[in-house]
């Protein structure tokens, strides 16, 4: 069976409080771990919530607000995703902010999820010259599903 769920992957949540929400693949555990999740599951993470619109009109300083992102961070069970076409590259390093012990520990997921929303703020935040696959992979990843 050929693997396609890797890190990078933008996946749509199909279950739980972030059902809807779009998120990357950070870690992918096929067989699963010793402690408590047996099953096969990965590590996303995600936007809970959206940046607005944002128009010519808008000063700066609106601008800057729109654009906020709330970020989160979760185990997932494979059976609660659904994997898009669009694959996110090199330029979400995620590898190294997104640990699973960091996960365990509220204080350590809480600094860990801010250094994501920095991340993710930065990425949307970066105008795109270019017109390529890439470009429209993050285009999709930052705005919201409608449904």
């Amino acid at each position: 069976m050929v693997k396609f769920l890797k890190p990078g992957r933008v996946v749509v949540l199909l279950a739980g409080r972030h059902a809807g929400k779009k998120a990357v693949i950070v870690k992918q555990m096929d067989d699963g771990t010793k402690k408590g999740r047996r099953f096969p599951h990965c590590i996303v993470a995600g936007i809970a919530r959206y940046p607005k619109k944002v128009t010519k009109r808008m000063g700066k300083k609106k601008i800057a607000k729109k654009s906020k992102v709330k970020p989160f961070v979760k185990h997932v069970n494979y059976s609660h995703i659904m994997p898009t076409r669009y694959i996110l590259g090199q330029e979400l390093d995620l590898k190294a902010i997104v640990t699973e012990e960091a996960l365990g520990k509220p204080e350590d997921k809480k600094n860990m999820s801010k250094k994501v929303k920095e991340l993710f703020e930065g990425q949307y935040t970066a105008p795109t010259t270019t017109r390529d696959e890439k470009a429209t992979s993050a285009e999709y990843f930052f705005k919201k599903l409608k449904f």
